[in-house]
């Protein structure tokens, strides 16, 4: 793969340069195995529809063809649009003050993974793939609590997992 250098300039980064060195998709930390790709997440509905919307151009146009977002002037939240129609997010302002923030993803974890899919690797890639891991929580509570397939048992936590890229939809 030759080496690209991606300039992002978009409402929350200016001039902020990264470098991809893997091809999209591929060469994952063998402990990092999401069930989702974004283009998918973003298709099913995940952050009320508000989160990333003013990078289109930094990742696949094909990303957004089928991406669930709020209507173009809108920054408005609206769980409606998540695939399990509640509310699992935290505010921004949550994520900063818990210190889960790195300064090169200022979105958080999913623009994180994003870039990660993409083929970017950074020195935050290892302390990402443990927060990923240890959502895995809410998978068991899941499967604890829940009868195979009832989609309507704990909706917040299915949808924070979708959030991470797991899928319970199977669950």
């Amino acid at each position: 793969m030759r080496k690209k250098i991606v300039t992002v300039n978009d409402r929350m980064q200016h001039d902020y340069k990264y470098e991809l060195i893997e091809e999209p998709g591929k060469n994952f930390h063998p402990e990092f195995k999401p069930d989702l790709t974004p283009k998918e997440m973003l298709a099913l509905g995940v952050f009320g529809g508000v989160y990333m919307r003013d990078c289109t151009k930094e990742f696949p146009a094909d990303w957004f063809t089928h991406a669930k977002f709020q209507v173009k002037d809108s920054y408005v939240h609206d769980p409606k649009i998540n695939f399990f129609k509640v509310n699992a997010s935290q505010p921004l302002s949550v994520w900063k003050k818990k210190g889960w923030i790195h300064k090169d993803d200022p979105r958080g974890w999913f623009q994180w993974y994003c870039r990660y899919y993409m083929g970017r690797r950074s020195e935050d890639d290892e302390r990402q793939i443990k927060r990923w891991k240890a959502i895995r929580r809410h998978a068991y509570q899941i499967r604890y609590n829940c009868k195979p397939g009832d989609m309507t048992c704990r909706p917040v936590q299915r949808q924070a997992l979708l959030h991470w890229a797991y899928d319970s939809r199977g669950m």
